[in-house]
């Protein structure tokens, strides 16, 4: 990250705070000074050294004329707005122009005196101020080049990847203050010693000599092709050298053209998250899915692609991918091909959705599934909130449906994935995942040959609609970065983290078991942003600093959004034979109570009534608050509330309503 050193000298501190404002001003009054001194040299060649004070004395009342067309037409050009690096090719030949104008109007000055400018004066003042005016900036860029580099101001870079992406990286980095890319690294020896854009290209082998010499403290890897196992061993070495390391996307999120700046990511979790990352083998729980035939609903989402890539570790026999939307079937069927051949898995996609009884119980008969991995679900608070009935009968309902199925079926194993906004959920989407939970629990405590388990976690990052994704865009645009309080928290993992993680709670639970993963401390939403801007290269604009690149913008929390999320409605949690993995048990409802709300839920579903159905939720889920209710529901609050004051007293056991 760019930070200025308050030990930096006077000189670098003033230029890095300089506002554009400023800038802009000093560059005009450069390109002002630029004007008698060709003048004056252009008299000097002509009238001889000896003469040309003379000379001056006579004309010099032409030099407040020259400024001011000299003022107009930069101004007219944009030059005075141009920065030092970006002084090539089109902007060389507008200063072309404006000289040759200055040469004109030196020419229609002489024609008014008597005693004006003759012979060719006029063409040597015009060469003189392009020429001046070239060197000058040139001048300019390499003193202020210097300065940043005796400085702590700039962020010292070395590109790994001279190939096209890298030499177009290099050229956007040009343009960023602060910003000093010093050579490209490649592991091409033919490449070694080459000149890419003005910049000498190291060998990898060579990079610690390269980094001691320019004194680097950041990489970017511009290799959006490289494998994982590559990139992965390249970060480790270079965070090792105690380099902060920044990757691009692949090339699929490369094709919109947008510039490459804005998709600078920090390499791994730890920078983002400022934590380190877990484990990334799955060491255990893989022998409840190995040789199994498996089925993964929501197998096109970010979460479910993501368990379908982890549970291939431990080769099972067959893999389902069940998925409501066509293309992200699509693409996950593609990619889980590739992946599954080398282990022999057998790949079946299926288009359909949960709540189809039918579909779903042959889809499980017809391939004598093993274990379901259910990550199918509309997560989106506000889409939820504002579709309701839709996202109660896929959350809640179409649960059901596909956890009785399983029943019938004698799957082995069902594992529900669920939500940190299930924990007194403020909002309609979290109630929806509770009444999953709660279907789940009930049917775990009565059933034979099925083991049900659920397990919750937070946000993950990079899902879809998740903040991450959502930033990204904001900073390609320049901003401002929206987030809705300056004051929320959210818990985050990384998508592979928490599929690996559902997959070994999975293969822990012994039936109604609630897993949550220990997701380390919640971090605070505002600070997130504030790093994602600076991985970009870009700084923040506040109060604080006002001349900065990118604002954050607070928008008021949505409806049913909570400042801070939970992991559990209950305390005396267990721990469990993985250290990020704890048990709880929670209370649920009876088997009774499940039936008449799963039929009462499904009437006001069918029949439209909204109202009614947020009235059943409300009287299902104790904790749900939600901010506005229908007519019915302040009396079910009421009723809840004197059932509360009779559980009080209870011990904190796991017990059913």
């Amino acid at each position: 990250m760019i930070r200025t050193n308050r030990k930096l000298p006077s000189l670098a501190r003033r230029l890095i705070r300089l506002t554009p404002t400023h800038k802009i001003w000093i560059l005009t009054s450069v390109q002002c000074l630029l004007v008698p001194v060709a003048f004056c040299c252009a008299l000097a060649l002509q009238q001889g050294a000896s003469n040309w004070t003379a000379a001056f004395e006579k004309n010099w009342v032409y030099l407040p004329f020259l400024l001011l067309v000299d003022v107009s037409l930069n101004y007219m050009f944009g030059l005075n707005r141009l920065k030092l690096k970006d002084f090539e090719g089109d902007a060389i030949l507008r200063s072309l122009v404006v000289s040759l104008g200055l040469g004109l109007c030196s020419y229609a000055l002489s024609k008014l005196s008597s005693e004006g400018l003759r012979g060719n004066i006029h063409v040597v003042f015009a060469l003189l101020h392009f020429i001046t005016g070239l060197v000058t900036r040139r001048t300019l860029l390499a003193v202020l080049q210097q300065i940043y580099r005796s400085s702590n101001v700039v962020s010292r870079i070395a590109i790994y990847g001279a190939g096209r992406t890298g030499m177009t990286l290099e050229r956007e980095l040009r343009n960023r203050p602060g910003l000093m890319v010093h050579a490209f690294i490649d592991d091409n020896a033919a490449l070694a010693g080459a000149n890419v854009n003005g910049l000498q290209v190291y060998a990898g082998v060579h990079s610690k000599k390269l980094i001691d010499k320019y004194k680097i403290n950041r990489v970017i890897l511009a290799m959006p092709s490289v494998s994982v196992d590559k990139q992965t061993y390249l970060i480790d070495r270079l965070t090792k050298l105690g380099l902060e390391v920044q990757t691009l996307p692949s090339f699929a999120q490369l094709l919109g053209g947008d510039a490459l700046m804005s998709k600078l990511i920090p390499a791994g979790p730890a920078a983002l998250l400022q934590r380190e990352a877990l484990d990334d083998r799955l060491v255990t729980g893989c022998s409840a899915y190995r040789n199994a035939n498996i089925l993964i609903t929501g197998g096109g989402g970010s979460i479910g692609l993501e368990l379908c890539r982890q549970v291939l570790i431990c080769r099972p026999k067959k893999l389902v991918l069940f998925e409501l939307s066509e293309l992200a079937l699509y693409n996950a069927e593609a990619e889980m091909r590739v992946l599954a051949a080398q282990i022999g898995c057998e790949i079946v996609p299926i288009l359909g959705t949960i709540c189809d009884s039918l579909h779903i119980r042959d889809v499980l008969d017809r391939h004598q599934i093993d274990v379901v991995l259910h990550a199918a679900a509309y997560k989106h608070v506000p889409l939820v909130e504002a579709n309701a009935r839709v996202g109660l009968a896929n959350n809640a309902l179409g649960t059901a449906v596909l956890a009785r199925a399983a029943r019938d079926a004698q799957v082995k194993r069902f594992v529900l994935v669920s939500s940190d906004k299930a924990v007194r959920p403020g909002n309609l989407m979290g109630a929806s995942k509770r009444l999953a939970e709660l279907v789940v629990q009930d049917l775990a405590a009565r059933s034979g040959r099925t083991v049900y388990s659920i397990v919750r976690f937070g946000n993950v990052m990079g899902s879809s609609g998740s903040v991450i994704p959502k930033f990204q865009e904001q900073i390609e645009r320049g901003g401002p970065v929206t987030l809705t309080d300056k004051d929320v928290t959210r818990y985050f993992m990384t998508i592979p983290e928490a599929s690996r993680l559902v997959l070994v709670a999975g293969s822990l639970g012994d039936g109604g078991e609630v897993y949550v993963l220990d997701m380390g401390k919640p971090i605070r939403i505002y600070d997130l942003a504030h790093r994602m801007i600076e991985a970009a290269g870009y700084t923040l604009r506040d109060e604080a600093t006002p001349e900065g690149d990118i604002q954050i913008v607070t928008t008021g929390l949505r409806p049913g959004e909570k400042l801070h999320e939970e992991l559990m409605v209950r305390t005396g949690a267990q721990t469990t034979a993985h250290p990020k993995i704890i048990r709880v048990r929670e209370d649920h409802l009876s088997e009774l109570e499940t039936a008449a709300m799963l039929r009462d839920l499904r009437e006001a579903v069918e029949e439209g009534d909204e109202n009614a159905a947020i009235s059943i939720v409300v009287k299902a889920v104790r904790e749900y608050d939600p901010q506005s209710l229908p007519d019915t529901a302040p009396q079910l609050v009421a009723a809840r509330a004197r059932e509360q004051a009779d559980l009080t007293g209870r011990e904190g056991k796991p017990t059913t309503r």
